[in-house]
């Protein structure tokens, strides 16, 4: 298939997170290292419907490693979900004599990639991008390990005015179906108490724990909430049922929100996303498509993109006892 690979397209698709420019430039610079022609595709699948395609160079992506968000930019299709809009994507991509392409995002944009290819047989490729890390198929996805460092720092700071106050915090971070950060962020920020959707604390357990807190002489303290977390309808509620239970508690809350998917790339996701494009596109180059790129055991690997869709990506059992441990 060497000789049938001779254009390959890149995009951003879904929401942004860091590490996805370092690997922008790792396809670019692998397709010209063997090379091929790339092109950049703006603004995800909405731009590859309108053959917004720029063709890059080893000079294209220079001085964006260190970069967060991404310079292809990322939109969310509503065309792209559509047959017609597919249709045009795939005219667009003929158009321009491109062979192959990889999408760099989340299990939206890998569902939209294996639909296209089951449609019209067209070769792709996944680099998982998202915060959340909730994708199977690899133990980190790009930008996670970055948003790990920046809510943790986040946390440190918090805890210094909760220390000066005698405050209980409520700090919110994402993980809309999985609790990876705020399972690793509250171990690594010393929190008194973790709240992740796959653990139903229940209010009073968590009362309890903070009763048990306070007793243990604690003046002040940290809980980390995962915001798809099923205790209470919001972080607010469960400010109101601690104020209204534990009135020795001033209680604030803090949502960290977007600021999490921003920065610098951490050194771990800028090698991950060059170690990931490389893979990506020597998959290609192969005759491998309709896959994702994943970290499995320090390995570069490949999952069919049903698997990585459908698939759950687990929490750590492990580290959800140390927690335990950690917060006594």
């Amino acid at each position: 298939m060497l000789h049938t690979i001779k254009k390959v397209a890149v995009l951003t698709s879904g929401g942004d997170s860091p590490g996805m420019n370092a690997a922008i430039r790792s396809v670019v610079r692998t397709c010209v290292f063997h090379g091929l022609e790339c092109y950049g595709v703006y603004r995800g699948y909405q731009g590859m419907i309108e053959g917004d395609f720029e063709k890059m160079d080893a000079r294209s992506v220079k001085g964006i490693i260190n970069k967060g968000g991404t310079m292809l930019k990322s939109a969310r299709s509503e065309e792209f979900r559509t047959k017609e809009g597919r249709q045009k994507a795939y005219d667009a991509l003929r158009k321009a004599e491109i062979d192959a392409f990889v999408v760099i995002g989340g299990d939206g944009s890998f569902t939209g990639a294996m639909v296209f290819n089951q449609e019209f047989g067209f070769p792709v490729m996944g680099i998982p991008g998202t915060i959340d890390n909730d994708i199977f198929g690899t133990t980190h996805t790009l930008g996670y390990d970055t948003a790990l460092n920046t809510v943790v720092e986040a946390i440190d700071k918090i805890r210094d005015t909760a220390s000066s106050h005698n405050r209980l915090f409520f700090v919110e971070v994402m993980g809309r179906d999985v609790g990876h950060i705020a399972l690793n962020v509250g171990v690594g920020a010393g929190a008194e108490e973790i709240l992740i959707p796959e653990e139903d604390l229940g209010l009073d357990r968590l009362l309890e724990s903070l009763r048990r807190s306070k007793q243990s002489g604690k003046s002040s303290s940290v809980v980390v909430v995962a915001e798809g977390d099923k205790i209470g309808k919001n972080v607010f509620e469960l400010k109101d049922y601690v104020d209204e239970h534990m009135s020795e508690y001033e209680v604030r809350v803090s949502v960290l929100g977007h600021m999490q998917r921003g920065g610098s790339p951490s050194c771990f996701d800028r090698v991950l996303a060059s170690r990931m494009g490389v893979k990506a596109v020597e998959s290609l180059i192969t005759g491998k498509s309709n896959y994702m790129v994943g970290l499995k055991n320090d390995v570069m690997d490949l999952t069919p993109f049903d698997q990585a869709v459908k698939g759950k990506s687990k929490i750590n059992m492990e580290l959800l006892r140390v927690s335990d441990i950690m917060t006594i």
